[in-house]
């Protein structure tokens, strides 16, 4: 259906070094403008971030450093961007919670206000999400074509979660998933360690991602000023961080895995003595 417009909207999307606003940096912006009449305008830009990019990012985007490497910083492309989207409306995937707030940054660390008021911002997963919910109700009527009665009673919502996996079992076999390298596999298996595998969308230390493991199963902080850090890192260049954490409002199994990396790290520094 075409979009009824009395200005133009603008779609974009970003790709970035990282997903914490405060410090990451935009390393692609692609644009695209939708006029009243339904033409259409492109505009896309790789942009060199100023810091190398993440290995993982990379991963994630296909942007490496030597992409970048001889294009122009945000500060020298954020006034063609600005014009760009002057006198828009705001269109993405996934915007509000982090391309809009990164851009905004990256206008500010430019000396660039990008004014917002007045400018009404589409948020195209809130939409799907809203209309098409994720929760077990939503997931037992798509799977197992029934209603859930007295949801949200433990034991309909257990017996429930029971029967949507077994028919996950069906609905999904022999079904290939693509991740996000292409490669493709078929993980949905009557297994219970496959599922649990295919089904954990972290790699977490602690039970609530305090600390993750990164690509080289190192232990790293997954929040805060040290967010990407490894926790022998900090612990070595900050030791009273590790104060600070067990005198801390954080879960006791949090407190036990920092306890223990740190008991490890002294164990290291005793027997290299």
């Amino acid at each position: 259906m075409q979009l009824k417009l009395t200005r133009p909207l603008v779609f974009f999307d970003l790709e970035t070094t990282g997903v914490n606003v405060g410090v990451d940096k935009i390393v692609e912006i692609c644009m695209l403008k939708v006029m009243p009449d339904g033409t259409t305008t492109t505009k896309t830009e790789l942009i060199n971030p100023g810091i190398p990019i993440p290995s993982e990012a990379s991963k994630i985007h296909r942007i490496y450093d030597k992409d970048v490497a001889d294009k122009p910083s945000f500060e020298a492309v954020a006034p063609s961007i600005y014009d760009f989207l002057k006198n828009s409306d705001l269109a993405g995937y996934n915007l509000l919670k982090f391309d809009v707030p990164l851009l905004v940054e990256e206008f500010l660390r430019a000396g660039m206000d990008f004014d917002l008021r007045g400018v009404h911002i589409i948020d195209v997963q809130n939409i799907f999400h809203r209309m098409e919910p994720r929760n077990l109700r939503a997931a037992y009527k798509f799977y197992c074509k029934e209603d859930l009665e007295n949801a949200h009673t433990a034991e309909a919502d257990t017996v429930a979660t029971y029967k949507v996996l077994q028919a996950q079992l069906d609905f999904y076999k022999d079904t290939p998933y693509i991740d996000e390298d292409d490669n493709e596999s078929f993980p949905i298996k009557n297994n219970v360690a496959d599922l649990a595998n295919f089904s954990s969308t972290t790699r977490n230390v602690d039970l609530v991602g305090h600390i993750v493991f990164d690509e080289h199963d190192r232990e790293v902080f997954n929040f805060g000023k040290h967010k990407g850090k490894t926790v022998e890192h900090v612990f070595t260049i900050e030791s009273n961080y590790y104060d600070w954490m067990m005198k801390a409002d954080f879960p006791l199994y949090t407190k036990k895995i920092i306890h223990s990396i740190r008991l490890r790290m002294l164990g290291a520094k005793l027997a290299g003595k």
